[in-house]
């Protein structure tokens, strides 16, 4: 990180974790959604998302703390085990791929999962495959982009799952993901723990308490449809970004 331009990082990586623990708190996604395009362009792909699966299981606890008598813990035990069936390969793609080939790849994977839940309509389903299928992948992208909320969108509508449950319980479903993808990350070499910069570190899980007084408070006002929109919006510039940097450098 370039000395002169480390405050200004410093302050964007500040904002992008705030406002994503915000859109959390109101509508139970938005740390993953704006978190991890902001920090995959200032720090890079693999430590950017690494950096983001870590915010994830912090915000995660804590707002899981807040509104814990709605998590539906019957879900939950659905979704959680195959998070780590589809986190290994996720790890290993990061492992594998170039960085600018990394960038491509989590753009037009944020951008593809946030076009399906806009334009795709997802008909009715019940059982245990749907929720397989969500964990699955829901693992496998929190761990090579670190959004996993479209996978979850996708089910919660199929499934016809209730906003205030759904809200709640995504929150340990979001902490089991963002712990289990550092560990396969981790301790598969895909993501080297030493690369991380300890400042932004430090400064990026301080962020997350003032997020969620902050998100408390909004949310007894704003619709947790208006938090999606703004995270959806969000996501996609910084997706946008991101292929085009990632685009600009496989080109050159």
């Amino acid at each position: 990180m370039p000395a002169d331009l480390a405050p200004l990082l410093l302050l964007v990586a500040a904002s992008a974790v705030i406002l994503g623990t915000v859109l959390q708190r109101v509508s139970g996604m938005g740390v993953g959604l704006v978190v991890s395009p902001t920090l995959a362009l200032l720090l890079g792909p693999v430590t950017g998302v690494l950096l983001t699966n870590i915010t994830t299981v912090v915000s995660a606890v804590l707002i899981g703390i807040t509104l814990r008598p709605d998590i539906d813990w019957q879900r939950y035990r659905r979704l959680a085990p195959l998070i780590v069936v589809g986190s290994v390969p996720g790890a290993l793609l990061v492992g594998a791929a170039d960085r600018h080939w990394l960038e491509v790849i989590i753009g037009v994977a944020l951008i593809g999962t946030l076009l399906t839940t806009a334009l795709v309509r997802i008909p009715p389903m019940s059982g245990r495959l749907p929720a397989a299928a969500a964990g699955t992948a829901g693992g496998f992208l929190n761990t090579a982009v670190g959004v996993a909320a479209p996978a979850m969108l996708v089910y919660a509508q199929a499934t016809n799952w209730q906003q205030r449950s759904f809200a709640a319980t995504l929150q340990p479903i979001f902490g089991t993901m963002g712990l289990v993808s550092v560990l396969v990350k981790v301790g598969l070499g895909a993501a080297p723990a030493s690369e991380l910069p300890l400042a932004v570190v430090a400064l990026v899980v301080a962020m997350v308490p003032i997020g969620i007084v902050i998100g408390g408070l909004v949310a007894r006002r704003v619709p947790a449809a208006v938090g999606r929109k703004v995270a959806i919006v969000v996501v996609t510039v910084g997706a946008l970004s991101l292929l085009g940097r990632g685009l600009a450098g496989v080109i050159s």
